[in-house]
C-alpha cells in the first residue's frame, strides 16, 4: 500500500511537472506568435500601396506632360493665328520651368520628380516658335534663345544664385498665369487657347503636390505646386468661359 501511495504520488508529481512544462511551452509558443509582426504585414502592404500610388502619380504625370502642349500646338497650327495666347505668359512659363528643373538637378532630387520638365521646355519652345512665326517676329527667336541659354548657364554658377532663383520661381510661374488671364480678359476671346492643355497642366500640378509630400517634402516646391494648381484651374475656367459660342443660323 505504501508503495502504491508512493507510486501514485510520483505519478501525480510527474504529471504536474509535465503539465507545467506543457504550460511553459504553450506560453513560449504564444509569446513567439505574438512577436510575429502582423502589424508589419499591414505596414508592408500599406507601404507597397503607397509606392504603387507614388509610381502611378509619377508616370501618369510624365505621360500627360509628354502630350501637354500638343492640343495648344494643334490649335495654333489649325488657326494660323495667336489671338488670346499671351507671349509674355509663355516666356515667363519657360523661365519658370528652366529655374525649377535646374534647382532639382542641382540638389540631386530623384529624376522622376522633374523628368517631365525637359519635355515641357521642348514643347514650349515649339509653341514660342509658332507664335513668333504667325506674328511675323521670327527674328526675335535668336534673341530669346541667347537669353534663355545664357541664363540657364548662370543659374548654377553659385549656390545662392539657384536658391534665389528658386525663391522667385513661384512668383515667375504665377506671373505667367496672371499674364495669360490678363490677355484673356483684354481680348475676351480664347478661340486659339486650348482648354485641354490648361486642364492637363492642372492635373500635373495636383499630382506633383502628392509626389512632393511623399518624396522630398520641400516647402518651396510644395508652395509652388499649390499656387500653380489654383492658377491653372482659374485659367482653365476662364478659357472655357470665353470660348466662342456657335451662332445658330436660321
Amino acid at each position: 500500500m505504501s508503495y502504491g501511495r508512493c507510486g501514485g504520488s510520483n505519478l501525480a508529481r510527474r504529471a504536474d511537472v509535465c503539465g507545467s512544462a506543457a504550460d511553459s511551452d504553450a506560453n513560449i509558443w504564444s509569446r513567439f506568435l505574438a512577436k510575429i509582426p502582423r502589424a508589419d504585414h499591414r505596414e508592408g502592404s500599406t507601404e507597397m500601396e503607397g509606392n504603387l500610388t507614388l509610381h502611378l502619380a509619377n508616370f501618369s504625370t510624365l505621360f500627360v506632360c509628354m502630350v501637354l502642349k500638343f492640343p495648344q500646338i494643334f490649335v495654333l497650327m489649325r488657326a494660323r493665328a495667336t489671338s488670346g495666347v499671351s507671349l509674355n505668359s509663355l516666356l515667363l512659363e519657360l523661365l519658370g520651368f528652366i529655374v525649377f528643373m535646374s534647382y532639382q538637378m542641382y540638389y540631386d532630387y530623384p529624376p522622376l520628380t522633374y523628368l517631365e520638365y525637359p519635355i515641357l521646355i521642348a514643347q514650349d519652345v515649339i509653341v514660342l516658335l509658332l507664335i513668333l512665326h504667325y506674328n511675323r517676329n521670327m527674328k526675335h527667336s535668336l534673341i530669346y534663345a541667347a537669353l534663355f541659354v545664357g541664363g540657364w548657364q548662370l543659374l548654377t554658377v553659385q549656390k545662392w544664385v539657384i536658391d534665389l532663383a528658386m525663391s522667385l520661381c513661384t512668383f515667375i510661374s504665377a506671373g505667367s498665369k496672371l499674364a495669360q488671364l490678363q490677355c484673356l480678359w483684354r481680348s475676351k476671346d480664347s478661340g486659339q487657347v486650348s482648354a485641354l492643355t490648361w486642364a492637363l497642366a492642372t492635373y500635373t500640378c495636383l499630382a506633383r503636390i502628392f509626389t512632393t509630400v511623399i518624396t522630398t517634402g520641400d516647402t518651396q516646391v510644395l508652395i509652388r505646386f499649390v499656387v500653380m494648381s489654383v492658377l491653372n484651374m482659374w485659367v482653365t475656367v476662364t478659357v472655357v468661359y470665353y470660348k466662342p459660342r456657335a451662332v445658330k443660323q436660321d
